[in-house]
């Protein structure tokens, strides 16, 4: 499996060892010393959570009591688990996972996991990518998840450069990856290729036209490739989620967004997704038990397209999606 940056994914062949040379595009190392694929170990002591810092040059983090340091690791372990939720669960069913990842920090995290093989890979270079294919074995599955709504730029005070930006980030990539992985896919005759989106690709988005646009490609895009190499064995679909807890976009940061009521409003299952059901339906995609499905694109958005409407509120000045945003 191939993943940027958590974002796009590829399964590689379950139980196959991990290829002896991997692209380095970048010049920070990918791994932690202890992993044995690391061909450029970090010097110890010389990390620190904003890059690479001299112990003495950094102020020490204050000392925890024993009841606090098991808070602060479960909250490590919330926000590792919420980042890492498809690698995770492809890796729990047996497949070996190649994961590109633009920070290298989140490189290291996610290479410590047992099954995965990460790379520091930016996937909106196209060196980037073929050097990335040219080190991973022919994939059974690829995932395109990187995507960004910034630059959020109103699209009155947009401009070429901020639309070149959000092509790159939201479709480029997605063009760039699957045309490098397809060749090997169609000379082994199967595979499945899933491509995360949002739900603003299937209806209206008065917030941002432009991201929209380009999102609303990749879901046209998943549809007419299924079309295209269906005849070679190959099942393409799509992903559309929405009110989903990730790092990017946090739907509980204020207490009024806890508000049960107010969620029952905003949406029909009346509460928030969580990394977790999105991965259970590409693993369901992915894999034999969607075997004959190929073209679509599925929301996973607790039933907001079905309930759809953005709505402009005179209070906020603006067009919301829920009833709580200020």
């Amino acid at each position: 499996m191939v993943l940027e940056g958590y974002d796009s994914v590829s399964l590689g062949t379950p139980g196959r060892e991990p290829p002896q040379h991997q692209p380095t595009p970048v010049s920070r190392s990918a791994l932690p010393a202890e992993n044995p694929h690391n061909t450029n170990p970090t010097p110890k002591g010389l990390r620190s959570p904003r890059g690479f810092a001299h112990p003495e040059r950094r102020a020490r983090p204050p000392r925890l009591e024993p009841a606090a340091r098991r808070a602060d690791r479960r909250r490590h372990r919330w926000r590792r688990r919420n980042r890492t939720a498809t690698v995770e669960l492809f890796v729990d069913h047996g497949a070996e996972v190649h994961v590109a990842e633009i920070d290298p920090d989140l490189v290291v995290d996610v290479g410590t996991i047992d099954g995965v093989i990460a790379h520091h890979i930016d996937v909106r270079e196209p060196e980037h990518v073929a050097a990335f294919a040219a080190a991973v074995p022919a994939p059974h599955v690829v995932i395109n998840n990187v995507g960004d709504y910034r630059p959020s730029v109103r699209f009155l005070d947009s401009g070429p450069e901020t639309w070149q930006a959000m092509y790159e980030i939201n479709l480029f990539h997605l063009f760039a990856v699957t045309h490098a992985f397809l060749p090997a896919m169609i000379a082994s005759g199967r595979g499945s290729i899933v491509n995360l989106h949002s739900v603003e690709a299937l209806r209206g988005y008065p917030g941002e036209p432009v991201y929209a646009a380009m999102k609303a490609g990749a879901a046209h895009f998943t549809t007419s490739l299924a079309a295209t190499v269906g005849r070679h064995g190959i099942r393409v679909n799509g992903v559309g989620p929405d009110l989903t807890q990730t790092p990017q976009v946090d739907y509980l940061r204020r207490p009024e967004d806890n508000d049960a009521d107010a969620w029952s409003n905003w949406a029909p299952v009346g509460r928030v997704g969580w990394p977790a059901e999105t991965a259970r339906t590409i693993l369901f995609l992915a894999s034999e038990l969607g075997s004959f499905i190929t073209g679509h694109n599925v929301p996973v958005d607790g039933g907001t397209l079905a309930q759809s409407g953005w709505t402009w509120s005179e209070r906020a000045g603006r067009f919301v999606n829920r009833p709580t945003v200020d």
